[in-house]
C-alpha cells in the first residue's frame, strides 16, 4: 500500500460508527486535488452546523430541524443538484461540492448528513436504487428525505415509481415489483457503503472518459474500501496490463483468480496470466 493511501486505509479500518465520513470524502478527493486543505473543508461543515444551531429556536422538534436545514442549505446557502452536468467527476468530490454548492445524489447526501448529524438530527444514508437519499427515523415512522431535489420528502407512492424506473420487472419475479416491501430498500447504508457508492460512481467516469491513471486511483481506493472486491482487484490488474505495469497486473490477476477459482472469466484471465507471466520472465 502506498503511503498515500495510509491515511485513508486507517481511517476506513475503524469501527464503523468512529469513521469521519467527510474527512474519508476528502482525501478521496485528495487524488484529483494534490495538497488538498483537508482540515479547512471539514472546518467548513462545522461552521455550517454552528451557523445552523444558532438559528435554531430554542425549542425545536426534529421535524423543524429538518425544515431549518433544508432552508439554510437549499435557498440560503443555494445547494443544488446538477442536472446539467451530471457526470462531471467534480460532483462527487466533496470539496468541489462545498466549492460550487452542487452535486449529485450522494454527495449531497454526505452534505446533509454531515450537518444535520451535527445539529442533532438521528440521519441516515439509504443507498436507494439508481438514487441515493437520507432517512431519518421518528416516532410516527420513517422520513425518507431527497437532498437533491432539495431536501423534499418522498412518500410511498414516489419511492415505488423510482424503482420502477430502475428495477426491470422480472428482476423481482416471482413477487411483483411493487408488492415488494419498500423496508428491503431503504435499510441504513453505513459509511464504508457510502465511500463505495462514491467510489464507483468515480470508477464510471473515469473509465467512460479513457482517464486510466484517475481510475487506477479510485480502484485502489476500492480495495482499501472493501478488500474482498474480487471484480476490482480483476479490474486493476487489467488496467495495470494497459499501463504495461506487468508485474503488477500478474500479482492482481493471480490474487483474483486465487479468491474466485471459478469465476465465468477465469479461463480468459488465466489466459492472460500465462501473457503476462511470459512478459515478466523476459523483463528479467
Amino acid at each position: 500500500m502506498s503511503a498515500a493511501l495510509g491515511p485513508f486505509a486507517e481511517l476506513v479500518a475503524r469501527d464503523e460508527r468512529r469513521i469521519d465520513l467527510a474527512r474519508a470524502c476528502l482525501l478521496i478527493a485528495e487524488d484529483a486535488y494534490p495538497g488538498l486543505e483537508i482540515d479547512r473543508y471539514v472546518g467548513e461543515i462545522e461552521r455550517l452546523a454552528l451557523r445552523l444551531r444558532a438559528r435554531l429556536p430554542a425549542q425545536c422538534d426534529a421535524e423543524g430541524m429538518v425544515v431549518a436545514l433544508n432552508r439554510y442549505l437549499f435557498d440560503d446557502l443555494g445547494y443544488r443538484g446538477n442536472d446539467d452536468d451530471y457526470y462531471d467527476p467534480r460532483n462527487s468530490y466533496l470539496n468541489e461540492v462545498i466549492d460550487r454548492r452542487t452535486g449529485i445524489p450522494i454527495t449531497l447526501s454526505v452534505v446533509y448528513l454531515e450537518v444535520g448529524r451535527r445539529i442533532g438530527l438521528p440521519l441516515e444514508g439509504v443507498s436507494f436504487p439508481g438514487h441515493f437519499v437520507v432517512r431519518m427515523r421518528l416516532r410516527g415512522g420513517m422520513l425518507v428525505l431527497d437532498p437533491f431535489a432539495a431536501g423534499a420528502p418522498l412518500d410511498q407512492e414516489e419511492l415505488r415509481a423510482r424503482l420502477r424506473r430502475v428495477i426491470p420487472p422480472a428482476a423481482s419475479a416471482p413477487i411483483p415489483l411493487d408488492e415488494l416491501p419498500l423496508e428491503q430498500f431503504l435499510e441504513p447504508a453505513g459509511s464504508r457503503q457510502i465511500l463505495a457508492r462514491i467510489l464507483r460512481n468515480l470508477k464510471g467516469i473515469y473509465r467512460d472518459a479513457g482517464q486510466p491513471e484517475r481510475m487506477l486511483a479510485v480502484l485502489d481506493r476500492m480495495l482499501v474500501v472493501d478488500p474482498q472486491a474480487h471484480a476490482e482487484l480483476r479490474d486493476r490488474g487489467l488496467l495495470y496490463q494497459r499501463l504495461e505495469a506487468h508485474r503488477a497486473a500478474l500479482r492482481d490477476i493471480a490474487a483474483y483468480l486465487e479468491r474466485a477459482p471459478d469465476a465465468p472469466d477465469a479461463g480468459e484471465m488465466r489466459a492472460r496470466m500465462v501473457e503476462l507471466a511470459g512478459i515478466c520472465a523476459r523483463l528479467n
